[in-house]
């Protein structure tokens, strides 16, 4: 593997995402914003948090195995939720670990979340952006 996940200490050590990532390797991957869009570009879970989360990170996923890369190369996530609330975190993680599940990948990368009043289209919630580092 190419990314070294830590949470070092003298830091809080959060339980769904490291706050460090050392990355060794050849090759950067910037993988553009994705969103909740299936691969012929339809909406996906229109109005469901969670369901957009579930596909945007698919989708990262899939960018990632498109250039010979995986979810484990992932160095950091930049996740931007839309009018982004508390009580939207247990949405947050349903829709990683359905991903998670779905694509077979580890999540915990660090992550940051930045809310934001609205996104290229009216229906999306949620655009999950990847910096990845490949062999």
């Amino acid at each position: 593997m190419s990314v070294q996940l830590l949470n070092p200490p003298g830091l809080p050590q959060p339980e769904f995402y490291r706050q460090v990532s050392v990355a060794e390797g050849s090759r950067l991957v910037f993988v553009a914003g994705q969103v909740a869009r299936d691969a012929e570009g339809n909406p996906v879970g229109t109005g469901d948090f969670a369901a957009q989360v579930e596909q945007a990170f698919c989708n990262v996923a899939t960018a990632l195995a498109g250039v010979g890369g995986s979810f484990a190369d992932v160095a950091n996530l930049t996740i931007y939720a839309v009018d982004w609330t508390p009580d939207l975190l247990p949405l947050l993680g349903e829709g990683v670990g359905r991903a998670a599940g779905r694509m077979g990948f580890d999540p915990l990368k660090p992550v940051t979340l930045i809310s934001v009043a609205g996104l290229g289209e009216p229906d999306l919630m949620v655009e999950v952006q990847a910096t990845a580092v490949l062999p």
